[in-house]
């Protein structure tokens, strides 16, 4: 796809298991202007070189805990007050049934990462590259305070229009997370974000609003 100008493209992924699949949304010049849901994590790659995207944030671990306890970047958010779903080892996360979604992030960063390279903080702004992001961390970052996350049905969406976003278009919550990782993205490019974690285990990325 052409744009009119020579702003990036970026993209936010939510990541569901085998019955919700992807909701993926994509910025270009600081505004929403497409959405894309699937079950095929392929489709999801197609779809982001199709659009030439610059950096593709994605609500998923990166790696799997190599000590089956939580991530460094797991626990450096906890500390902060963002807890999350521990990672775990890969013999654990592939053989239970709740980690199915986890193995689908799996699988989307694996055909992902030859078009698109993992974040390893040595090159943080060179493109094309992803990310593994988390909507609430971004979502409290925004707010610049910790929120609940029972009502983040309410508060996200809130945040994206104070964002300057025009939200029409993301019909439900899966939609909006995968903005939140559109806007992480976004700052990413721009410099403007922290990271939590290591290259061993993955690193996280989250906005800091100057």
């Amino acid at each position: 796809m052409n744009h009119n100008n020579s702003a990036p493209v970026v993209v936010g992924v939510d990541v569901g298991g085998p019955k919700k699949g992807f909701h993926a949304v994509a910025f270009h010049d600081g505004h929403i202007f497409e959405t894309s849901a699937t079950l095929h994590a392929a489709e999801v790659v197609a779809w982001c070189r199709k659009l030439n995207v610059s950096v593709v944030g994605i609500d998923a671990p990166s790696c799997w805990s190599l000590t089956g306890l939580a991530r460094p970047c797991e626990r450096a958010l906890a500390a902060e007050g963002l807890h999350a779903f521990a990672t775990p080892s890969r013999t654990v996360g592939e053989g239970h049934q709740f980690y199915r979604w986890m193995r689908k992030g799996a699988e989307l960063y694996h055909l992902l990462t030859p078009h698109y390279r993992l974040f390893d903080a040595k090159h943080p702004t060179s493109s094309p590259v992803c990310f593994e992001t988390f909507p609430h961390a971004v979502a409290c970052a925004l707010a610049n305070k910790i929120l609940p996350a029972k009502q983040k049905r309410v508060d996200r969406p809130r945040l994206l229009r104070e964002a300057g976003l025009s939200i029409d278009s993301l019909t439900n919550i899966d939609f909006v997370d995968a903005a939140l990782c559109a806007l992480a993205a976004h700052h990413f490019l721009a410099g403007t974000f922290k990271t939590y974690g290591d290259a061993a285990e993955g690193f996280i990325v989250v906005p800091i609003l100057l």
